[in-house]
Parts: structure tokens; C-alpha cells; sequence
């Protein structure tokens, strides 16, 4: 079965940086867009960063010019190198991507990882 497994979240102060990475597992055929969403107390989830399978980059402008998205197609991964962390980025942070199984008659998903804390705090 496909899986994402995020890892790299924890504890940083105002203005440190962090590098998430989220890894596919399992009979995978292609994967297409991978993302990086965020859930912060009491909010909705929203879309931090996008890659496409091109390597197209989109960010939220929140985020913009602070975190960078990249993936490593031969490792099924995806990262988030987040600097100059501010407090307003605490959340859950999840990775997300639309993926084709290696089933037969394999059609498009979206899958999401556990999800992994990231608090900013002094």
C-alpha cells in the first residue's frame, strides 16, 4: 500500500529553520503534484507549498521568499526548507501528493502523511 511519512518538525525559535521531508513508500507508478499544507489551532488547513512533477513551484504568499519546496523524484520525497520561522507558522504541518499505484487499472489518489508539529517559540 502507498504511504507518506513526514519527519523534521519540532521545537525552533523565532527566526531558525527547519527542513521537513516527507517520503512515498509502496507499489507507486508515478506521482504527480506533491504539496506541503499546514493546520494551525482553530483553522483550516491551507496549502503552503506546491511542486509539480516539473518541478513548477507555487507558495502561499505568507511563505513566500522564506520557505522553499523541493522533491527528489528517485527517492519519492519531498522537503520543505523552512527559514526565518516566525511564531505565525506553528502548526501541524502535512504533506500531500496525487499519486498512481501500481495496480491494476491504477487511478489517480490523493494521499496524505500523519502530519508532524512544528512550533516557533521563544
Amino acid at each position: 500500500q502507498v504511504q507518506l511519512v513526514e519527519s523534521g518538525g519540532g521545537l525552533v525559535q523565532p527566526g531558525g529553520s527547519l527542513r521537513l521531508s516527507c517520503a512515498a513508500s509502496g507499489s507507486i507508478f508515478s506521482i504527480n503534484d506533491m504539496g506541503w499544507y499546514r493546520q494551525a489551532p482553530g483553522k483550516e488547513r491551507e496549502l503552503v507549498a506546491l511542486i509539480t512533477s516539473g518541478g513548477q513551484e507555487n507558495y502561499a504568499d505568507s511563505v513566500k521568499g522564506r520557505f522553499t519546496i523541493s522533491r527528489d523524484n528517485a527517492k519519492n520525497t519531498v522537503y520543505l526548507q523552512m527559514n526565518s520561522l516566525k511564531p505565525e507558522d506553528t502548526a501541524v504541518y502535512y504533506c500531500n501528493a496525487r499519486i498512481v499505484p501500481r495496480i491494476v487499472r491504477g487511478v489517480e489518489r490523493d494521499y496524505w502523511g500523519q502530519g508532524t508539529q512544528v512550533t516557533v517559540s521563544s
